[in-house]
């Protein structure tokens, strides 16, 4: 059953290099997978289905490993880490031309979004306290889909530029610009912490 899966996970990426996710046909992806229908829909109910498969299979690994490698410290920890979440996604990338191939390709905008999504969860765990925005007044979704997707934009420059900054490099541009606003969101955090232990 593994083996077959993966045939098709194969057929399908071989596929997505040379069109558009849209004209793309189940028969297409059995003919280059070599397998039958029926064993398909054993596996997959849908076209849809055997994409979001994909996406995860390849975002929530490296999204994974980022939490493994951080633990609970996250990016801005007083402790000190050997690497940042986000520098540890961008030595995933680095490695990975087959998630460059996708992110870039015909199909970019699809893998785009499914990468922003499994960034939004590790955004809110290891980077907000408590799983919050911290600044009165803004919402956490909105925080967290500025991060996410300010990380997912500049991964596409920089491998559009032919990835000429290192990791750690990128790593750090991106850290000074969203150290502002979460140095905002720690005071505000610790100003409204404040407030509430004297009203007690």
């Amino acid at each position: 059953m593994k083996m077959t899966r993966a045939a098709i996970f194969v057929a399908f990426g071989t596929l997505l290099e040379q069109k558009s996710y849209n004209h793309i046909t189940v028969q297409e992806i059995l003919d280059v997978a070599d397998i039958g229908r029926s064993t398909f829909y054993a596996h997959f109910e849908t076209k849809d289905a055997l994409l979001k498969a994909v996406c995860q299979e390849l975002f929530q690994h490296i999204v994974d490993s980022a939490m493994d490698a951080t633990h609970t410290h996250g990016l801005y920890s007083a402790e000190k880490a050997p690497k940042s979440m986000f520098c540890h996604l961008l030595q995933h990338l680095e490695r990975n031309n087959r998630m460059v191939g996708l992110l870039c390709g015909e199909n970019g905008d699809l893998f785009q979004r499914y990468f922003k999504e499994s960034l939004n969860e590790l955004v809110k765990t290891q980077v907000l306290p408590e799983g919050g925005s911290g600044i009165p007044g803004l919402p956490t979704d909105f925080l967290v889909n500025h991060i996410s997707g300010s990380f997912v934009e500049m991964v596409l420059w920089w491998l559009k530029g032919n990835r000429q900054y290192t990791p750690e490099e990128l790593d750090r541009y991106f850290s000074a610009v969203i150290r502002p606003v979460l140095a905002e969101q720690k005071r505000t955090g610790g100003e409204t912490t404040a407030r509430q232990q004297n009203c007690q």
